[in-house]
């Protein structure tokens, strides 16, 4: 059994980075594992303040006092991290970037970890993603004796809930399966 943490930044209720995670998520409770979801959009979380407070304090907390306190013990404990995102101007969504910033803090603590990214945008090709990926590979290569197990391109959906039925859910949902 595995701790799996899915952190979705669609600012969307059930848009279509959202389907992806909780077909993930189906999966991995089917297979037996711990699961949590966060929902970006539902949690307050500042902007990191490049304070380095973090460090030079030496007991790597945040000055900001918000929900990522919570996130980041939730983040240490869990041996999954599932990122779900849109695609905007071919980027990982500012719910998503914003989180990562704030795992400065701690990123050194979060080490040995297996990571999935769920990443849609409206852009029927696979390139329209590649830079959000880059963005995310980027954050995986900050966490040591980390690595990326899968990704799901959920490419061409445009409106709210079009992934809905597509192969790319029973993709994510796969991987849940087997993580």
């Amino acid at each position: 059994m595995k701790k799996v943490l899915i952190v979705s930044s669609s600012p969307r209720k059930n848009g279509n980075s959202d389907i992806l995670a909780r077909a993930f998520e189906k999966g991995a409770l089917e297979a037996g594992n711990q699961v949590e979801f966060i929902s970006l959009r539902e949690r307050k979380i500042g902007y990191c303040m490049a304070c380095n407070y973090c460090h030079e304090r030496g007991n790597n907390t945040c000055v900001l006092k918000d929900d990522m306190k919570e996130i980041l013990e939730k983040m240490k404990e869990a041996d999954t991290y599932v990122l779900a995102t849109p695609v905007y101007y071919y980027n990982v969504s500012a719910q998503m970037k914003t989180f990562i910033d704030r795992t400065y803090a701690c990123f050194f603590e979060l080490k040995n970890k297996e990571l999935y990214y769920l990443v849609t945008c409206t852009d029927p090709g696979e390139e329209c993603i590649g830079k959000a990926v880059e963005g995310l590979n980027g954050f995986a290569a900050c966490l040591p004796y980390s690595q990326v197990k899968g990704i799901v391109y959920g490419t061409g959906n445009a409106k709210h809930g079009d992934i809905q039925g597509k192969s790319q859910v029973d993709e994510a949902y796969e991987y849940g399966l087997h993580v």
